[in-house]
């Protein structure tokens, strides 16, 4: 069966994703600004929904993906917090100017999630940078030698059913390294479509009742569960 991942910007979208039956979120501030880190108390009680595995967007500003040295110490910062409160997963991803994958900011944060000799391994997801990057299929590679569990993508376009033959051929070249997860413009009505074409297991989807909605909608996670169900 495949798996849907929400976008939870605010504590109660992460309660409506739960309610209809949502196996995990991605959970956020600020959607207007693309998503950022939210805040360490919401955090706490997300963690506290029954059922409900949370993975934490780590992302400290708006804007593009090239970090200085300031900003990497505070998302590692904020890494180390999310994983002290025992999140399932944190979700992050740097570029270097040329649209390469930062190498060296990505490795200080997938440590940041998971040190060395701790046994309690947290998952990692690299985020919709990856829709930025020159070369996804070098970008591809450079996250499977990072140890990254997942990369959320829409295929380098502005939705994943539009990006879904790129989506195809990333997930056959992972070829299991690394999970390929369709996100951007996700609903019922396309949800499956795009893992059939794709050939991908997880999807990821805002589930809100239509573009002006800012709360994930329990019915439309209910809808979209529904229509992957078989996959």
């Amino acid at each position: 069966m495949a798996i849907l991942e929400v976008c939870a910007g605010s504590l109660a979208s992460a309660r409506a994703a739960a309610q209809g039956g949502a196996a995990r979120i991605e959970l956020c501030a600020c959607l207007e600004k693309d998503g950022l880190t939210p805040e360490l108390e919401t955090i706490k009680e997300a963690r506290k929904i029954p059922g409900l595995r949370v993975h934490v967007l780590i992302r400290s500003r708006e804007g593009d993906f090239v970090y200085t040295e300031d900003e990497i110490l505070l998302m590692e910062r904020q890494i180390r917090e999310a994983r002290e409160l025992g999140v399932d997963g944190v979700v992050f991803g740097a570029l270097t100017p040329e649209g390469e994958v930062d190498i060296n900011a990505c490795r200080r944060l997938a440590l940041a999630a998971n040190p060395e000799g701790c046994p309690q391994k947290i998952h990692t997801t690299f985020h919709r940078a990856f829709d930025k990057a020159a070369d996804p299929l070098k970008a591809l590679e450079d996250i499977i030698s990072l140890g990254c569990d997942r990369i959320l993508t829409s295929g380098q376009k502005p939705s994943a059913q539009e990006g879904v033959e790129l989506l195809k051929v990333l997930n056959k070249k992972a070829d299991g390294r690394v999970i390929i997860m369709p996100g951007a413009g996700v609903n019922a009505s396309n949800a499956a479509a795009i893992l059939r074409q794709s050939g991908c297991k997880e999807i990821h989807s805002s589930a809100r009742a239509d573009r002006n909605d800012t709360d994930t909608n329990p019915a439309v996670v209910a809808a979209i569960n529904s229509s992957i169900h078989e996959i």
